[in-house]
Parts: C-alpha cells; sequence; structure tokens
C-alpha cells in the first residue's frame, strides 16, 4: 500500500498539477502563531496562506482530499474551526498540542464534521499520548519532526529516527488502529539523509503518510507551470517505483536500513555539532 503524500501549496493551478500526477492531499497552512520564534534557525517552510485559498482550491479538487492546519489551540479555534470547514476543509489539522484538554476540546469543536488530524510535535504530547489515543474521534495522526527535535533539544530531526522516539510512538498508534505518518520525504536521490532509507523506514514502522518536502519540488522558486508538471511526473514517478521495492522488503533488509540510518544520522550530527 503506497503512502498518502501531502503537498503544501495555495496556489489551485500547482495543487492541480500535484493531484493530477498522485498526491493525495493537498494542504493549505494557516498556522502562524509561536512558529516564526520556534523555527527562526530552520529553513522551514513557513507559509502565508489564507481561508480564501481554501475556496480557492477546494471546489477544483477531483481526488485530493484538502487538508487545512489550523493554529494551535487558542481562544478563537473554535471559529477558525468553523470558517475552514465551511470554506471546504475536508481534514483539519490541530499542531503543538501539549494537553490532554486541548485535543478534547479540538476534537469537540470539530465534532464530526470532517477528519482530524493530531500533529504530534511537542514532547508534552508525546508524554500524554497514551491519555490521547483513548478518546474518540481522531482520524489521523503525523509526527511533526521539525518541532519535535526542536522541543527534545535534538540537533537534527532524524535524531528521532535513529533513538527510538519515532518507532515508540508508532507502535503506541499501531495498536489502536488510528492510520499514521511523520516527516516528509525528498525526491529521490536527494535529502541530507537520503529520501530511500527514510521511505524504508516509513515501511518498517508502518507509516501510512508523509510530506513532500520543498527539495520535492518548490514551486515559489519553479514559476513555470509546465516546468512544475515535468517535475511532479518525475519525481513521483521516481517515489512511487522506489515504495514499489519497500513494500516488498523483507525484515532484513528493513532492519539493515535501521542500522544504516542509525549510523548516518550519527554522522550527520558531528558534521552540525563540529560546525557550531
Amino acid at each position: 500500500m503506497s503512502l498518502n503524500l501531502m503537498y503544501i501549496t495555495n496556489n489551485p493551478e500547482v495543487a492541480l498539477i500535484a493531484e493530477k500526477h498522485g498526491v493525495d492531499r493537498i494542504w493549505i497552512d494557516l498556522e502562524v502563531l509561536g512558529k516564526e520564534d520556534r523555527q527562526k534557525n530552520l529553513n522551514s517552510v513557513k507559509s502565508h496562506h489564507t481561508v480564501q485559498d481554501i475556496k480557492n482550491i477546494a471546489p477544483k479538487l477531483n481526488k485530493a482530499e484538502l487538508l487545512v492546519r489550523i493554529n494551535p489551540w487558542n481562544i478563537g479555534s473554535e471559529k477558525e474551526i468553523s470558517k475552514v470547514i465551511a470554506a471546504g476543509a475536508q481534514i483539519v489539522m490541530l499542531p503543538m498540542w501539549k494537553t490532554v484538554c486541548e485535543v478534547k476540546n479540538f476534537l469537540a469543536a470539530v465534532n464530526g464534521r470532517v477528519k482530524t488530524m493530531l500533529l504530534l510535535e511537542t514532547k508534552e504530547a508525546e508524554y500524554c499520548l497514551d491519555e490521547i489515543l483513548k478518546l474518540k474521534g481522531i482520524d489521523y495522526i503525523h509526527i511533526g519532526l521539525n518541532d519535535l527535535h526542536l522541543s527534545y533539544g535534538l540537533t537534527f530531526m532524524f535524531e528521532l529516527l535513529s533513538n527510538g522516539t519515532v518507532e515508540s510512538i508508532c507502535n503506541k498508534i499501531k495498536s489502536t488502529g488510528i492510520p499514521y505518518g511523520f516527516g516528509g520525504v525528498a525526491k529521490i536521490g536527494e535529502g541530507a539523509l537520503p529520501s530511500e532509507k527514510i521511505i524504508l523506514e516509513h515501511y518498517r514502522l508502518g507509516s501510512t503518510s508523509a510530506i513532500l518536502s520543498r527539495s520535492f519540488c518548490d514551486a515559489d522558486k519553479v514559476k513555470d507551470l509546465k516546468k512544475i508538471e515535468e517535475i511532479f511526473d518525475k519525481n513521483l514517478a521516481e517515489l512511487r517505483n522506489f515504495e514499489t521495492y519497500a513494500e516488498h522488503a523483507d525484515a532484513e533488509t528493513l532492519n539493515k536500513n535501521a542500522e544504516s540510518v542509525a549510523e548516518s544520522v550519527n554522522r550527520i550530527v558531528k558534521v552540525i555539532e563540529g560546525r557550531k
């Protein structure tokens, strides 16, 4: 079974190209509260999307689902949730939650109107995960490696793979039957930690979803729609071809890859820390 691939864009034309070539979820990103301060030293995606972007894209999608990340739970969350649902969101994602109360409030506010996704990206969220998993109304969980590694004071986000944190979280969620995923993937052959190694980890850990990183197709830099279509066509075909290999990989292959990931991550961490 192939990974559900998510791509962040508020451009309707790019969204349709992504959908055409096999992206499963188009991601509108409304999160702004606290994000700049948390990730100020990271080369991470900081979007400036609006509710109007949801209205522009939702009616045009045929197969892909429209995922909307709202702001962390706050006094205005109920109103924000109702606005994004009315605009056409099919999945609403809650980021940066730290307590069972926040998640309960989120699920109550959505009230079954659309699907829900929890973005697990704080150490506090991991600490209360057992209680969270007892709640009804959670459709998906995604582990956000960028903020989670910052929450733990780590150097490199894929240390969460090598130190067993992601595996521990995945195992807990797996026992509930809730679909889960983690992090993002670059195009085949690229990434500080090669994309192929990460995809094999997705299959070893039972992950069902991943975000397509900017290196997969940076539509903010590539403006020509024909070029964007060529990039999606090539990169998605290569990724899906590798997934066919990953899907049939035996336990020994997957375990050896996990060992290789740990070795690679340790080397990368040493390099990064040596520059500081």
